[in-house]
C-alpha cells in the first residue's frame, strides 16, 4: 500500500479542519450539539469511511478478477468504545448470485483489506512538534 500523506489545517472556524492529500482536498468538522459546525464528517466517521471504502474496493476489485457475479455490496460500519477498548462492527451485504463459497471467501478477503490489517495491527503514533 502506499504511504499517504495527509495534511490538517485547523484556523479560525470552530473545529473545521481542512484535509489535503495533494490531489484531493476535504473537510472533518464536529457536530454543531460539540460546538462545531457540521461541515464535515466527524474523525471517527472518516476512520470508518476509510475501513469501508477499504473493504468495499478489495471485494469489488476480488469478484472483478475471478468474474464472480458480484452486483453490488454495502457495508454498514459504527464503533464503539468501552473501558475494554473499541470495537467497530462491520455488516456486509452482497448483491448477486454468489455461491456459499464466494460468499464465505469474500468474508475472508474483506478481512484482508489494507485498512483491516492496518487497524487490527500493531500501531504506533509518533508525534513530533515542528518549527511553523
Amino acid at each position: 500500500m502506499a504511504e499517504p500523506t495527509v495534511i490538517a489545517t485547523i484556523g479560525a472556524a470552530e473545529y473545521q479542519v481542512q484535509l489535503d492529500d495533494g490531489m484531493h482536498k476535504w473537510l472533518a468538522d464536529e457536530p454543531e450539539s460539540l460546538g462545531g459546525r457540521d461541515t464535515g464528517p466527524a474523525p471517527a466517521s472518516l476512520l470508518l469511511s476509510s475501513l469501508g471504502a477499504c473493504t468495499s474496493i478489495t471485494l469489488k476489485m476480488y469478484a472483478k478478477r475471478k468474474d464472480w457475479p458480484l452486483e453490488a455490496l454495502r457495508v454498514t460500519l459504527s464503533l464503539t468504545s468501552t473501558a475494554n477498548g473499541t470495537v467497530i462492527d462491520r455488516q456486509i451485504v452482497l448483491t448477486g448470485p454468489l455461491s456459499e463459497d464466494q460468499r464465505e471467501r469474500l468474508l475472508q478477503i474483506a478481512n484482508a483489506c489494507p485498512v483491516h490489517k492496518i487497524l487490527t495491527g500493531a500501531i504506533q503514533i509518533q508525534t513530533a512538534i515542528a518549527p511553523a
